[in-house]
């Protein structure tokens, strides 16, 4: 069985080992991470544990979906010690599933808020996103939009863009919406919303910026750090330009959502997991994860004059958890309002 899991591993990291510069028969402590985070900062973060604590970092990066399903597929036999998943479905979807082990730490119960933690300590918040509207100036009247359910207003017929159904950022804030307003009142705002919607459902939250700066549409709901990342030119000096054009609206209280980790149930290194976890989860870590990403670290707001630019903003009072508990439901309701 353990010689299965050494070749299941090896098959699936000697990229990684060798971008990492970790030799493949190192006797060393390690920490194994399956990671759905894909920025190249990270492992700056990485680096530094490494550095401190004397513990090897091995990485493999997927997309969530593709991690949860390898992980099921693996089972007892996987490699994984670490899990990083973004938003609130993924992570909590993984816990459901049993792929999460329940892990006794102090510090990372001191260092993440309430309401950014599972209640049975399976995962913890490593980092929030705020989900904004981004709107081209020239074609609604940006003073006439302060939340989410004012995409629903017959004003913005033909004017509206939405990522597709998939988008786990999608499915969480609708959920956050039912948590809110209740299904009924979410029920009536996704048919007002969707009836405003003329283009075809975005794949992405950079393809909806490009739509609405190209006048295809004049509104659509973002992650806060995808504008800030093309202000900034990090996908070029083109969408650096898209972006100046469109005006980002916080709503207040504003819906934040996370990237998380928890320890994988068959984790052979557990000690050097949660070592990590608590590493990423701290004030330095968090902000060494957060700052380089335009996300926000989970105590404060990150300081980029970029993402200041997009004013203030007060998480609303829903906790991740039920997030996820609602995420089934909020699928349902898009579906039956005719979001693709």
């Amino acid at each position: 069985m353990q010689n299965l899991k050494k070749l299941l591993y090896s098959a699936l990291t000697c990229t990684f080992l060798l971008n990492l510069n970790l030799p493949a028969n190192s006797t060393e402590k390690e920490v194994k991470v399956y990671s759905g985070r894909h920025y190249n900062t990270d492992r700056a973060v990485y680096k530094k544990f490494a550095e401190e604590t004397g513990i090897k970092v091995r990485l493999i990066e997927a997309a969530g979906i593709s991690l949860i399903e390898r992980l099921k597929r693996e089972g007892e036999n996987s490699q994984a010690d670490l899990i990083l998943l973004v938003d609130a479905a993924r992570i909590t979807n993984a816990a459901k599933a049993g792929l999460l082990q329940r892990i006794e730490s102090n510090s990372l119960e001191n260092d993440v808020p309430v309401g950014l933690k599972d209640k049975n300590k399976e995962w913890y918040a490593l980092t929030r996103r705020v989900r904004v509207l981004v709107v081209n100036p020239k074609i609604v009247d940006v003073s006439r939009i302060r939340d989410y359910t004012d995409l629903a207003d017959p004003s913005l017929k033909g004017k509206v863009c939405l990522r597709n159904r998939k988008s786990p950022y999608n499915q969480s804030l609708v959920a956050n919406q039912i948590i809110i307003k209740g299904e009924s009142k979410t029920k009536d705002w996704l048919n007002g919303m969707i009836s405003n919607v003329s283009q075809p459902f975005f794949p992405g939250d950079i393809s909806i910026i490009r739509a609405v700066s190209k006048k295809k549409c004049g509104v659509g709901i973002v992650n806060h750090y995808y504008v800030a990342r093309m202000l900034a030119g990090v996908n070029g000096r083109r969408d650096a330009l898209y972006a100046q054009r469109t005006s980002v609206i916080t709503p207040n209280p504003a819906h934040v959502n996370i990237s998380a980790g928890g320890v994988a149930k068959f984790a052979t290194n557990k000690v050097e997991a949660i070592k990590l976890l608590e590493y990423l989860a701290s004030p330095k870590g968090s902000k060494g994860l957060a700052a380089p990403t335009f996300e926000h670290p989970l105590k404060e707001v990150n300081q980029d004059p970029i993402v200041k630019d997009f004013g203030e903003f007060t998480p609303d009072k829903v906790t991740v958890e039920e997030l996820g508990f609602k995420n089934s439901l909020a699928i349902k309701l898009m579906k039956d309002a005719g979001w693709n």
